[in-house]
This record gives structure tokens, sequence and C-alpha cells, in this order.
């Protein structure tokens, strides 16, 4: 089921790649891929150590016909934690303490110029959150409820399907806690998701986008907002700030992530 998964997911991104090449064909209005790639980086030497690096490409189309969408994001983060070695004492290491990317698409046909009928599919991969991966495919409709040269508000809503293997927790066994492993997992979701746009200045841009997948076992949230001030034509400095939330979880696994990020944007 995750090379289904995986297969949706790899199905919606070549729509949205190929809905400008089927415009053009039918002699319709096409217009170019838009968008923007982020890239932070930090580290420490000294009394401490810790590096991280964090990328993000968003890209984005809309013809006569198509409303299409592409995201890939990637954190990594290694710095000092302390460990107990094979002699049961304390030792400090330098060790990855984040590893995650996700990917996603979607592609949307228009019914109107307000509507639009949409797929989409998104993977996530997570080495130290509550699920090790997730992956989500679905159908749904779409409305941009607002469009003006300052203000963007669109809702998307629809069913889906999501498959997930949650990461290693603990339990309790003859009143020991030892590791315990669950099973790959899935389930039907219904799917929301809302997107605001909001140009603060002529310089400065608020976005926010919040995900839901909910579905009878886990309902999996997430918030993503941004500010970014324009410094050239093609050059921003943005402030984000990311919160993951799965409903369900094994036992010593917290339900809830953020991300704090302050990169350099390149507009497309």
């Amino acid at each position: 089921m995750k090379n289904l998964l995986i297969t949706g997911l790899a199905l919606a991104t070549l729509a949205t790649f190929t809905a400008q090449a089927q415009d053009a064909s039918s002699g319709t209005q096409t217009s170019t891929w838009t968008g923007s790639g982020e890239l932070g980086f930090a580290s420490t030497t000294g009394n401490s150590r810790s590096q991280n690096v964090n990328a993000k490409l968003n890209l984005n189309q809309e013809t006569d016909q198509w409303k299409n969408s592409f995201f890939a994001d990637w954190l990594r983060s290694k710095g000092q934690v302390t460990v107990t070695n094979a002699q049961g004492q304390a030792v400090k290491q330098f060790d990855t303490t984040a590893n995650r990317y996700d990917l996603g698409a979607s592609a949307g046909y228009k019914l109107d110029p307000r509507s639009y009928i949409v797929a989409a599919g998104r993977y996530d991969h997570d080495d130290f959150a509550a699920y090790r991966w997730q992956g989500t495919v679905s159908l749904g409709y779409g409305y941009m409820a607002l469009k003006t040269a300052r203000t963007q508000l669109s809702f998307e809503i629809g069913p889906g399907y999501t498959e997930y293997q949650p990461a290693t927790g603990t339990r309790i066994v003859n009143g020991v806690e030892v590791p315990f492993k669950e099973p790959r997992q899935g389930q039907a979701v219904a799917r929301g998701l809302a997107n605001y746009k909001y140009r603060l200045t002529d310089n400065t841009s608020l976005d926010d986008t919040f995900l839901m997948e909910a579905g009878n076992k886990n309902t999996y949230l997430q918030n993503d907002m941004g500010l970014a001030v324009s410094m050239t034509k093609k050059l921003s400095l943005k402030l984000g700030f990311q919160v993951r939330h799965n409903s369900d979880v094994l036992p010593g696994i917290r339900h809830t992530d953020t991300l704090t990020t302050t990169n350099i944007v390149y507009n497309l």
C-alpha cells in the first residue's frame, strides 16, 4: 500500500507539470510556473556544537483551466546529546537530532473562476516524530473565497486515504518499560486545507496554510505561518513557524512538534 501512496503522489505531481502542456495543445492561455526557494543554515562551535540546515521549494501555476502546486521541504540538525555507553556512563556525542523531508503536489481543474476539483498527494518522512512516515492521497473540491491585489483566501475539502508507520514507543511488560513498535496502519480521512495570503505593505507579506487529515484512528494537523520582507525583487528574508500535531501517539512520544526558521528566500 505504501507503493500505491507513492504512485498516487507521483501521478499528482505529473498532472501538475503536464497541465501547461495540455493547455498549450488546446490553444488556451498558458502560464509559467512561479514560486520560491528557501534556505537556512546555523552552526555553533566552542562550548557547544550544533548544525542546522533547512530548505524549501514551492511552485505554483494557474491558467484558464488549471490551478496547480508542488512543494518539497527538508530539515536536518545535529547537536551534542548525552547518551549512556556500554559501561553505563553518561557521555556526550555529536549526533543527529532532526532528520525529515516531505513533498507533495496538487492538480486543480477549474469549474469556474472560483471553484475547482483538486487531486492532491503528500508524503512525509521523519526519523524523530510521532510517525516515521505518512502518505496521503485525496480528491476534493476547492473554492477561492477571496482574491484581491492584497488578499487571497482559498479552501479545499474532500475524502482521502492515509497510510502511516508509527514511531517506536514504549510499553510496560512485567513491570519493565520496553521498546514497542506498531505495524503500519491505514485509514480513510477527511482532508481540509485553508490557504491565506495578505500583503501588509509593498515589501512585507504574511501567509498561513492550515492542513487537516482527520480519521477515526489519528488526526493530523499542520499549520505553517510565514512573514516575508523583500530586500530586492528576487530576494527576501522570511520568518517561519510550523506546528505539527498527531492526536494518537504511542506512550513516551509527544503529540506536537514545532519548527521556527529564519531563511533567505529566492523568488522565481
